[in-house]
């Protein structure tokens, strides 16, 4: 099942981060646990993991763009699974 995954909110008072380096590329498995993207904020780097197997089908949000939190960054779906209803939904 495809499924969006968004800037997470990683302490109380975050508002935004960095999308800083993206460690897999549109169209690589990824397995649920594995680190996808390393992402900045104002006091330190985490990293972003994967949260179901599948293929990293889309990449929303470039490296090195400031982002709010709960935007989309990315979408993990199935190889021949149809996200056009992902996007569409990022869309409105």
């Amino acid at each position: 099942m495809a499924n969006i995954i968004t800037m997470p909110k990683l302490g109380l008072t975050m508002k935004d981060g960095v999308a800083a380096k993206w460690l897999k590329s549109e169209g690589e498995a990824v397995k649920a646990g594995e680190t996808i993207l390393e992402i900045t904020t104002d006091k330190l780097t985490n990293e972003l993991e994967a949260d179901q197997d599948g293929i990293l089908r889309k990449i929303l949000v470039p490296e090195g763009e400031k982002v709010p939190c709960q935007t989309p960054l990315c979408i993990i779906a199935d190889a021949d699974e149809d996200i056009s209803g992902c996007l569409a939904d990022i869309e409105e």
